[in-house]
């Protein structure tokens, strides 16, 4: 039955006439259909048509066909290496561009009342945020579009705006994420004579004034929401009236709080949740399997409350697999507790994931289901999903099978208590389970890790640093936990389970979400080759990069001083991983399958992985339905989105202790290390915090810098000195400002001698700039 042709107007065509899949480009500003389009008209499409830039796509549109298709995939690759375009997912975006599904804050409205809304996240060095239109009449399948108003938070569709003129996108409103009604976070500030001012939390805020009628209930120190008035105040500042106290800035976990309502996370579950979670009832053994004799175990931190997955290894007696193991990962059955659709289901997917801070957890779902009823608490009856792999004396996965299951955890323990028992220092818990339970569980370990050197998954040595608190809220010390092998154990098993998840579901032809990885992008490995040769390390040119390609460049830093740099350069050319249903692999795992299956408790993919499988394999009621499977794609996007929310929240958190941590400590000396150069100045890194401090190039003295991106440096013209990435510098604090979770530097160290190839870059015509360190005592001269 053929379709009717869709109606399109002229304006719409916008010189492509290619308004809908299956549409050619027209044949106007000289562009012949057939044949590869000049490269000014292929950044102009890509750009115009984000959900269309895929290379299959542009080769559908201009019509070309077999060594076409050869000279535009070169095309691409010639654009992508000088960094006009970048990949996303399958599909190419100019840098800076927003993702086809993004979210938004309504910030204000334009001369005809139309909303306007920005980027929620979006990094200083991108510059100034995009101003997107919000398409409120939109409708998409039939269905009208949430309409939504100013200071609302939204989940968008993202498309290019026509109209030149105006905002560079339009927006059609997926979903409204909160109802902000002009409430904006702020800290308040008496003033002689009642009356006081709103202090921004936003490094880029304003002050507000706020009029005594406006004050409430509000103290000197509190941290307050605010409606904006549209009228100003007194010296012109915006007026602001009170709406509610959050709390004394000064008290405990009031830092997590400014995070928690600047980025708009839901954070108090509505009643209706809570009822529908305290009249959960424990799951029963319908279409369970009775695993309770099984001696599972969960190995977890010390301080967890909930605990999610168990672990169980044992020799595999088959004659057909002599030396090999059989590893047990039973996972906390959610789906049995949180149907689609239910207040429960709704909630959790309108927070995609926990959030954790370091003093308080925002849960994805109520504690009556995450701490207690999936739970796998020790000596307690609990339902889980559980897959039993068979893994080869070589570490190759010889086969896997799912089951429902009831079990009942056989211990609770502690990484550094497991790790202890099997290093000789048993206690009288671990002792009895050493023989029977934790030695089969780490020669399976040592099995498996025989497959994963194999696999050669990307070997980053990043520390992660863990904030100890003191009882009132403050930072008491920051440290580096260690990193056991009971840590490796459990990562190792938790992403064989998942690989298995994501086969199973293949084979069943089951829609599902990946946690998919994509490649680096052309242009970030030119930038980190460009980088890696001013240290005299190489870098094989071209696309087909490899996960151990990177091993081997971290290998070659092995031990210099330039290990942390090279450590974190290639963490920065690598691509930001994500949620879809389309698979591409998972590039820094090297994985060609793989999706969250472990940690339904926290996250919301994995509750999806988890009803899928219960579907897919008939495991009885929980299982995913017609309709989710139809909106994976915008779910897939909505926790994507929430994901990257959530490390901003806990990111900022971390800036805003650290800050108030270190506030009185202005004019002290630190040793750091340069973390990032950029034009405006250098970011320095204090190692032992975990904390990152701005230098203004106006502070740096009076010569003028030249900014080498390439090699990631400013050098002066005149005399040749300069800092580098990685470079270790002593510097003075010059000021915190622990609301906005800033640190400024004074730099102290001279700058070092820079290598000759480095000071005469800029000739080259590469990507250099010349910054006045003084601004205004002359104009910089131009770019040769």
């Amino acid at each position: 039955m053929s379709k009717s042709p869709r109606k399109t107007t002229g304006s719409s065509n916008d010189g492509f006439g290619r308004t809908g899949r299956g549409k050619r480009v027209s044949e106007s500003e000289n562009i012949v259909h057939g044949q590869v389009p000049p490269r000014d008209v292929l950044l102009r499409f890509i750009a115009d048509h984000p959900e269309q830039a895929s290379k299959r796509e542009i080769a559908k549109a201009f019509g070309l066909k077999g060594e076409t298709r050869v000279e535009l995939k070169a095309l691409l690759k010639e654009l992508e290496v000088d960094g006009m375009v970048q990949k996303n997912r399958k599909s190419l975006v100019r840098p800076g561009a927003l993702p086809p599904v993004t979210v938004l804050d309504i910030t204000t409205r334009d001369k005809d009342g139309e909303l306007i809304a920005r980027p929620a996240e979006w990094l200083d060095e991108q510059g100034v945020a995009p101003a997107v239109l919000i398409r409120q009449s939109s409708q998409d399948r039939g269905k009208k579009a949430p309409t939504a108003g100013l200071n609302d938070r939204v989940l968008a569709k993202i498309f290019p705006a026509k109209d030149r003129g105006g905002p560079a996108y339009t927006a059609r409103i997926i979903k409204i994420l909160d109802r902000r009604q002009g409430a904006l976070l702020g800290v308040f500030k008496a003033t002689p004579g009642g009356g006081g001012r709103l202090m921004p939390i936003e490094r880029r805020g304003d002050e507000m004034v706020i009029d005594p009628e406006g004050v409430g209930t509000a103290q000197d120190g509190d941290l307050i929401e605010v409606e904006v008035g549209r009228n100003s105040g007194r010296y012109g500042l915006t007026r602001a009236k009170v709406l509610s106290v959050v709390g004394s800035v000064a008290s405990e976990k009031a830092i997590s709080m400014i995070a928690i309502y600047a980025h708009g996370i839901p954070h108090i579950f509505p009643q209706g949740v809570m009822d529908e979670a305290d009249e959960a009832k424990a799951a029963t053994m319908t279409h369970r399997e009775d695993w309770r004799d099984l001696p599972l175990i969960t190995i977890d931190p010390a301080d967890a409350k909930d605990h999610d997955d168990a672990v169980y290894a044992e020799p595999d007696t088959s004659p057909d697999n002599p030396d090999g193991v059989i590893v047990t990962v039973a996972i906390a059955d959610v789906s049995w507790y949180v149907r689609t659709g239910s207040q429960l289901d709704r909630e959790a997917l309108k927070r995609g994931n926990s959030v954790y801070f370091p003093d308080r957890v925002v849960p994805m779902l109520p504690e009556r289901i995450s701490n207690d009823l999936c739970s796998l608490k020790e000596g307690v009856d609990r339902p889980a999903l559980a897959v039993r792999m068979t893994f080869s004396k070589e570490g190759r996965k010889a086969g896997h099978t799912f089951h429902r299951i009831m079990m009942k955890s056989a211990a609770k323990l502690s990484y550094q208590q497991a790790q202890a028992a099997i290093d000789g220092k048993p206690d009288d818990k671990t002792g009895p389970l050493l023989e029977p339970i934790l030695r089969p569980l780490w020669h399976a370990y040592e099995i498996m890790k025989r497959g994963r050197d194999r696999r050669q998954p990307l070997e980053l040595d990043m520390p992660e640093r863990k904030i100890l608190l003191r009882p009132n809220g403050t930072v008491d010390k920051v440290i580096i936990p260690e990193r056991l092998d009971a840590h490796k154990l459990i990562e190792e098993m938790m992403i064989q389970a998942n690989v298995a998840a994501a086969e199973t579901l293949e084979k069943k032809k089951q829609p599902l979400v990946y946690r998919v990885h994509d490649t680096p992008s052309l242009a970030k490995q030119e930038t980190l080759r460009e980088f890696l040769n001013t240290l005299g390390i190489s870098m094989t040119k071209g696309g087909a990069m490899r996960a151990n390609s990177f091993n081997g460049i971290l290998e070659r830093a092995l031990g210099t001083p330039h290990q942390i740099m090279v450590n974190e350069m290639v963490l920065r050319s690598q691509s930001q991983a994500i949620y879809s249903p389309d698979n591409i692999g998972h590039f820094g795992l090297n994985l060609m399958k793989y999706a969250h299956f472990t940690s339904p408790i926290r996250r919301y993919a994995d509750l999806i992985v988890h009803r899928a499988l219960v579907g897919s394999l008939g495991f009885g009621e929980g299982g995913i339905t017609p309709t989710e499977e139809g909106m994976l794609d915008d779910i897939a996007a909505e926790i994507s989105t929430f994901e990257r929310r959530a490390m901003a929240a806990e990111r900022d958190t971390i800036n805003r202790l650290i800050a108030h941590h270190l506030s009185e400590r202005v004019g002290e000396e630190f040793e750091g290390r340069i973390s990032g150069v950029t034009k405006a100045g250098l970011f320095v890194a204090l190692p032992d915090y975990g904390a990152d401090g701005f230098i203004p190039i106006s502070t740096l003295g009076t010569d003028y810098f030249i900014y080498d991106e390439a090699h990631q440096a400013l050098t002066g013209e005149k005399t040749g000195l300069g800092y580098q990435l990685g470079d270790t510098v002593q510097v003075r604090l010059a000021e915190a400002v622990p609301l906005a979770g800033a640190l400024r530097f004074e730099i102290l160290s001279e700058g070092r001698k820079m290598p000759t190839a480095t000071r005469s870059f800029h000739k080259a015509g590469r990507k250099t700039s010349r910054v006045s360190a003084k601004p205004g005592t002359r104009p910089p001269r131009r770019r040769r």
